[in-house]
């Protein structure tokens, strides 16, 4: 018979979520970013005879009335094929108990993916299924290779320059990344977080948020920052001012954490996401393949899903074009 029950030990959570090749958006320190920006995380196992086979970091979110809540799984759950359904059942009739959430969305970390018939593919997502996925049980040699001509030139030119790549491991120093990245921001016309989100990452997520810059006369000109997990190496952000633009320095930087992640024995290298022009054209300069994971799934919970699912996204739309407007 099996049981689910709430972990609440930083510790036997994550021993387990790494030893089960756990994305990063799945540990402990994640849901600690989260909890301090809105959200509300559940750390949840499945119990078969008191043995964990499975488990899921789900993230509650108030929603305004009728919807009431919605119930989100980046990145997992974290189980095998032989238990998901029972887990998905499982999680699926604690959040409707508990939260009255209009629907259990979930984001899983895989190519392929099976579902109950009472899921539903969704158009809708918070993290984009589509992305590069670089296998790093390859050679450097082989990873070379795959790369287009262009970026192999821009990683060689990039690194011969008068720069130094090093973690950052400071308040002082991530202030410093955050500037370049509010610039960065400003530059491309993306919405990013208030500084202290950053924060929260930064000092939450501890062993499992990896910052790389690059400096030129002492001075972080470009910045890379990951999570991590056991197996699998997640960007986050990333941002260059205006001497990183002109020496091509992400090329190097970005180079530099591969190469630091296959030290470290990470398999799987993760760019975090593909949008459309200048960006996806140079992540695919790395990679012969883009890949696409299954995408996002709904277990509908509610009447009112429908209006989740249809006019919540319009109106998120809405929003996000007068935000833009009132900042011109």
């Amino acid at each position: 018979m099996t049981t689910l029950r709430h972990c609440n030990n930083r510790e036997e959570w994550d021993d387990y979520a790494l030893e089960n090749n756990c994305h990063p958006l799945q540990l402990w320190g994640w849901g600690d970013v989260k909890s301090a920006n809105g959200w509300k995380a559940e750390r949840l196992q499945l119990l078969d005879n008191d043995k964990v086979v499975g488990a899921a970091q789900v993230l509650i979110r108030r929603l305004p009335r009728p919807l009431k809540s919605l119930a989100y799984i980046p990145r997992g759950p974290i189980t095998n094929e032989e238990n998901r359904i029972e887990l998905l059942q499982k999680l699926t009739e604690y959040v409707k108990k508990t939260y009255h959430s209009v629907a259990l969305m979930i984001e899983p970390d895989s190519v392929e993916y099976s579902v109950p018939k009472s899921w539903k593919k969704s158009t809708n997502h918070i993290l984009p299924s589509r992305t590069v996925i670089l296998n790093l049980n390859r050679s450097e040699s082989e990873l070379l290779n795959d790369m287009s001509k262009k970026t192999r030139q821009y990683i060689r030119k990039s690194a011969s320059e008068a720069m130094a790549i090093k973690m950052v491991r400071s308040r002082e120093e991530l202030d410093k990344c955050l500037n370049i990245y509010h610039s960065t921001a400003k530059r491309a016309k993306f919405d990013i977080h208030t500084d202290q989100y950053y924060y929260d990452i930064f000092f939450s997520m501890s062993d499992n948020s990896q910052l790389f810059a690059a400096y030129v006369d002492s001075q972080p000109v470009a910045f890379l920052w990951l999570a991590i997990s056991a197996d699998t190496a997640f960007e986050l952000f990333g941002g260059m001012d205006e001497t990183g633009q002109q020496l091509r320095l992400n090329y190097a930087l970005k180079w530099h954490a591969i190469l630091k992640c296959k030290e470290w024995g990470l398999t799987r290298y993760d760019f975090g996401g593909m949008i459309d022009g200048g960006v996806k054209t140079f992540k695919m300069g790395w990679t012969s393949n883009e890949t696409e994971l299954a995408g996002t799934f709904d277990r509908p919970l509610s009447t009112f899903y429908p209006v989740w699912s249809g006019v919540m996204p319009t109106a998120k739309k809405v929003v996000r074009r007068a935000k833009k407007l009132i900042r011109r």
